[in-house]
């Protein structure tokens, strides 16, 4: 029992430090924030905000050891450097001047090792302190524009020449003994090391995470193969598919009903019938194309041709009617839908412009619109093209011949259910 308490007090303090670091940093990182910054000028904010109150811890821990071992000079140098960067993040807080927070960042960060090398006694002496100053040009490249680190290694380079010369002039000796000589050298190697590879860390942490939800955004609006056909450079995508089926959903009577219902009703009621939409077009391995107003329009077949599209696509319409038949309001409103389905040769492509999405162009589509638009509400209409490869598989019904406003009379097809045993 004992053991058993131990355990669940471990496992509450544990989670309770967790989350006191979690809040700790997620605070930190929003110092100087700006609602209209982008995602990585977002990105290098937060990380050298955090950076700063690392180094600031590590400036004050060696000041205090460098007193510690009788040596004012060197520790009053790193707590000065504390007492700066806190003045530092204070105005940034304050202004927001994200320019002037950088630059004084890594100027402090390039000029404390030299000062401090110098103060200890040159290089041996100094136990490589000197290499704290190589996270600056690292940090221009995470946190500046990469063009500009190769300035601040120039500056650092300088700074070691500038060193090697000043070394006869130096004091040769220190109040550190050999054995806290070797600690520091220690702990520097380790210190550098160890902040290195969490700026690294927490950088390449936060961009993957900007990634993924870049490329989730993306295929949301383009298949997966057109996507990554962009990633590889091609600006232009247009292929011709020789049979594809288009589908074509319309809600009944909305654009009457919408105009007197609550707004925010109207778009949460969308969204929510939508997403089940997408829902149904996952689960069948089909490409949403677009959502217009109350339209939503899907295509089987592309970009990876299936012989199968047009009873895909006829199985997906099934479903969406059933839908519609368990009972769909708007504030009250019952609603219902047409459906219409077409199969036939497309061009279907990414013109990349402002605005990337992925269309569909034809007569094929033109004639699936049509085939909802003069379709019978709460039916599944499809034209013969469509019954023709779906016949076998499904009941449907003949309506007969309709005129069709830019075709004329056609052959359509109500489908009725999907035959059993298939």
């Amino acid at each position: 029992m004992t053991w058993f308490i131990l355990r669940i007090t471990y496992e509450r303090d544990n989670d309770l430090i967790q989350d006191f670091f979690q809040r700790t940093l997620q605070l930190a990182a929003h110092i100087g924030s700006d609602p209209n910054d982008d995602d990585d000028i977002r990105l290098q904010k937060s990380l050298l905000v955090i950076c700063a109150f690392l180094f600031m811890l590590a400036g004050s821990a060696w000041g205090l050891m460098y007193i510690f071992f009788e040596e004012p000079l060197a520790g009053t140098i790193p707590l000065s450097y504390s007492a700066f960067s806190l003045l530092s993040i204070i105005h940034f807080g304050r202004t927001r001047q994200y320019h002037f927070f950088r630059f004084s960042q890594l100027a402090l960060i390039l000029l404390l090792p030299f000062l401090l090398m110098m103060a200890l006694g040159g290089f041996v002496n100094g136990s490589a302190v000197v290499l704290w100053a190589l996270i600056c040009p690292m940090g221009a490249m995470l946190f500046d524009e990469p063009r500009h680190a190769p300035r601040w290694f120039l500056a650092f380079v300088v700074l070691v020449v500038v060193s090697n010369f000043l070394q006869p002039y130096v004091r040769f000796t220190n109040n550190l003994s050999s054995a806290v000589v070797n600690f520091f050298f220690a702990i520097n190697l380790i210190g550098v090391g160890s902040l290195v590879f969490l700026m690294v860390f927490y950088f390449v942490g936060q961009k993957n995470m900007f990634q993924q939800k870049s490329e989730a955004l993306l295929l949301n609006i383009l298949p997966k193969d057109i996507a990554a056909r962009l990633k590889r450079g091609e600006h232009t995508i247009a292929d011709n598919y020789e049979s594809v089926s288009i589908m074509v959903v319309d809600l009944v009577d909305f654009t009457p009903l919408s105009a007197a219902c609550d707004p925010n009703a109207m778009l949460e009621f969308l969204s929510g019938m939508f997403s089940t939409f997408d829902q149904l077009v996952e689960k069948y391995g089909v490409e949403k194309i677009e959502t217009v107003g109350d339209s939503y329009m899907v295509a089987a077949g592309l970009p990876i041709p299936r012989h199968n599209h047009a009873a895909v696509v006829t199985h997906l319409a099934l479903d969406i009617r059933a839908y519609f038949e368990r009972g769909v309001f708007l504030e009250g409103h019952p609603l219902n839908c047409r459906i219409g389905i077409n199969s036939g040769p497309i061009t279907a492509g990414v013109i990349e412009r402002k605005k990337i999405s992925f269309n569909v162009w034809g007569d094929t589509v033109n004639t699936a619109s049509r085939m909802q638009s003069h379709g019978v509400p709460g039916q599944i209409q499809v034209s013969e093209n469509t019954y023709e490869l779906i016949k076998a598989d499904f009941v449907c019904e003949p309506r007969g011949a309709i005129n069709v406003k830019g075709k004329g009379e056609m052959e359509v097809w109500l489908v009725i259910s999907a035959k059993e045993n298939r």
